[in-house]
């Protein structure tokens, strides 16, 4: 028997929908029913950006720093900040030199925060509704630095009907089941227990996978003993 040799399938956001209706024991007849469901999509996937999963929207941006300047604006779409480096050239290669994160405490407890000069060495994330970064100390003009970080970003809307979901294959059945939760708040309050129950278990079973991974080394310690 032959298999179909293609590895495309996909829901869009009808059809999930659709799939997360029929587990809280309905049918989709009208359009409002439709519209609920994707203000409910939307909103799930705004708890995933407070669950701090979702691997594939991390994304690499760069930042060009302006010498006096410690204050930036990020893109509205940025949830946060991960790996953070400040790069600036030598010779002819780059150097990217790490940069610590400071806490809201620590940046505050600053002083002089405009009027120390140098390479950046430590960052403020904040996470206002345009997300903001500050540099301690402020760029000084003796290279162009620039700012490379890693950050996780929103997921986009659901949107049209048509649309596919903004997430990874893998995340499907995590997605529907959520969906399913969401949607028996409101429509199926019998299900609640079981259907939050799947969802639960979905995400952790997702979350276990998605996940970073790099290689693991243990060095045991030696004591000298008299």
């Amino acid at each position: 028997m032959a298999t179909s040799g293609t590895t495309s399938f996909d829901l869009d956001i009808e059809e999930i929908i659709a799939e997360a209706y029929e587990r809280c024991g309905i049918e989709t007849r009208t359009g409002y029913d439709l519209r609920t469901a994707r203000r409910s999509l939307n909103l799930l996937f705004a708890e995933w950006a407070s669950r701090g999963l979702n691997l594939w929207t991390i994304q690499e941006h760069t930042l060009s720093l302006v010498a006096g300047d410690f204050e930036y604006d990020l893109p509205a779409n940025i949830v946060d900040v991960l790996s953070t480096v400040v790069r600036s050239p030598q010779g002819n290669q780059n150097i990217d030199v790490v940069v610590n994160r400071f806490s809201q405490a620590e940046w505050l407890h600053t002083p002089n925060k405009g009027g120390t000069l140098g390479r950046p060495a430590q960052v403020y994330f904040q996470r206002t509704i345009t997300p903001k970064v500050y540099f301690f100390p402020c760029p000084d003009d003796s290279v162009p630095y620039t700012f490379v970080y890693y950050a996780i970003r929103r997921i986009e809307d659901a949107g049209a009907y048509t649309n596919t979901a903004d997430v990874n294959f893998r995340f499907l059945p995590c997605l529907v089941a959520g969906l399913a939760y969401f949607l028996s708040l409101k429509v199926a309050p019998d299900r609640i227990p079981l259907l939050k129950q799947i969802y639960e278990e979905n995400f952790k079973l997702i979350g276990d996978a998605d996940r970073d991974r790099a290689s693991y080394y243990a060095v045991p310690e030696r004591t000298m003993y008299p």
